[in-house]
This record gives structure tokens, sequence and C-alpha cells, in this order.
């Protein structure tokens, strides 16, 4: 309950403030000029470090499609509040799409930065729904697909993360990608995800925080690999709270550890996907096809 009422409670209250609004704007006439406006939206991250690769996303993104107006949501109410208490407020999906429906926007692709379509970008998808049709508002709200999609997008990421890992690595050494994990039934995407890296890279796994694979199951094909080195990197779009305490932290239960307890020689690489261009190249294909859908 508590869970429905922080999604439905901020809707209420910016409804109320659109309706509002757009009585306000009754008699003034129904044809507005056609502008077109992204919309970026990421779990988000509380770690200052963390957020250099969403700040180069965004340059990425202006860089692909000039002149298209860019603004920024997250999605994780925690982190959201931690900004806040912190003077550095960062709006929701429904509170950026409320602005730019104030601002004029007729048209807005959201760009999912989420790893695979999970309880957050299924979340996303129903406020852009929300949204879209209101009078004198949002005429379209498309939602690209997050990273993980299409078959294509599988063996694009594949690619991209084999190529990022550490120059050093050496034939035999494996690569630990740390994913989120979710409940939702789209946690099947990992297991997908180890299918088409062990397609390209027999030493390379994927292990989840809050899904399956778990660490364990990461632990159990180390030994059967009879890995000794281990080079850990985070499969989230910025290396946050996860990467630096959940992966590479001191405390005993962080990856890094238990690998160490287990025998590993282990090297953490604090880099988020938002970071490496062949993942951001992938997200913005997927940006490309919900805008081609304005012309």
């Amino acid at each position: 309950m508590y869970a429905l009422r922080k999604i439905f409670f901020p809707l209420f209250l910016i409804c109320c403030l659109l309706t509002v609004s757009v009585q306000a704007q009754a008699g003034h006439g129904d044809q507005r000029p056609a502008k077109t406006g992204i919309l970026l939206v990421a779990f988000g991250t509380s770690v200052p470090e963390a957020q250099a690769a969403l700040a180069n996303m965004e340059t990425r993104v202006k860089a692909a499609f000039p002149g298209v107006p860019v603004r920024w949501a997250w999605t994780s109410s925690i982190i959201r509040h931690i900004m806040d208490k912190r003077g550095q407020h960062v709006d929701s999906p429904a509170e950026a799409l409320a602005r730019m429906m104030a601002d004029g926007f007729t048209n807005v692709a959201i760009q999912s930065l989420h790893t695979i379509p999970g309880e957050e970008y299924h979340g996303l998808v129903q406020t852009a729904h929300l949204f879209q049709g209101m009078p004198k508002g949002l005429q379209r709200v498309l939602v690209g697909y997050p990273l993980l999609a299409t078959p294509d997008d599988y063996a694009a990421a594949v690619n991209a993360m084999l190529k990022a890992a550490p120059a050093e690595r050496k034939t035999g050494e494996a690569l630990v990608l740390m994913g989120h994990g979710t409940p939702f039934p789209a946690n099947a995407c990992y297991p997908a995800f180890q299918y088409y890296l062990w397609k390209k890279d027999k030493n390379a796994l994927v292990g989840t925080v809050e899904g399956s694979p778990t660490l364990d199951d990461v632990i159990f094909e180390l030994k059967a690999l009879k890995a000794k080195k281990v080079y850990l990197m985070p499969f989230m779009a910025v290396a946050g709270d996860h990467a630096h305490n959940d992966m590479a932290g001191p405390e005993p239960d962080s990856w890094k550890s238990r690998l160490e307890k287990e025998g590993f020689d282990v090297t953490c690489v604090l880099q988020g996907t938002a970071d490496n261009p062949d993942i951001a190249a992938i997200w913005i294909s997927h940006l490309a096809a919900a805008l081609a859908h304005f012309k």
C-alpha cells in the first residue's frame, strides 16, 4: 500500500495542477506550433562522481539530436529524496512531463536509461500514457526501449561490455558484470544476456544484486572455470552505490570481499555503462526510433 501511495499520490497532485492549468487556458484556441523535446530518464544516483556518466550521456544525446531540448528525470523516489535533502532537486518523470507540458512541448520522446524492461521501465511507460493526449497538453509521448530489448541489442551490448574490459585481462581470466536484478519477470533478461556473453566469451559472467543469477551462481561458475583472476564491472548506467559498496566495498558481504574469501584475485572497474560510448549508441538508436514517429 505504501508503494502505491508513493506512485499515485504525486501523480494525483500533478494531475490536479494540470487540470487547473488547462482550465485557466480554456478559450484561447487549440492550435499550437509543434515543439519536440527529449526526456532522459535514469534510475538516478546519490554518488556525486557517478553523475558524470549521466552528464556524458546528455552530451552524446545533444550531439546526436542538435537543437532538440533535453530534460532529465529519475525514477527512484529514494534517490530523489536524498538529492532534495542536499538542495539538489531532480524531477520525477511525472514532474518533468508536467513541466514540459507547461512549457509548450507537444511531442516528447522519453529515453529510458534502464538496462532491462523491468518495473522501473514499465512504470515510466504508464506515466507516459497518462500524459499523452491531455487537452491543450502533450499530443504524443513515446518511450524508447531500455538497453536490452531486441536480439541485436543483446549482441551489441555484449560486444560493448567485452570491449570495455580492462586491456590487461589475459586469456582465462574472468570478467564478472554486476547487474541490479529485480523480482519483476523481466529479470529473465539477465540469463538471456549470459547466453549472449557465452557465445562470445566463456569466461564472462553476469550476476545480479537483487535477482538471478546470484553471486552464489557466479561463484559456482568461476570455480567450474578454474579462474584465478576476476575483473568486476557494473552492468548499470552509473557506478553508484551498488558499484561502490555492494560490488567493490570493504564490507565482508561485498562481491569483492566474498570472491577474495573464495580465493580469487579481484580487480574492480568503477565505470557505469552510460560512460561506454558503444552502450550509449544503443540507447541513442532507441531514442532515434522514438523521435522518428514525430516526423
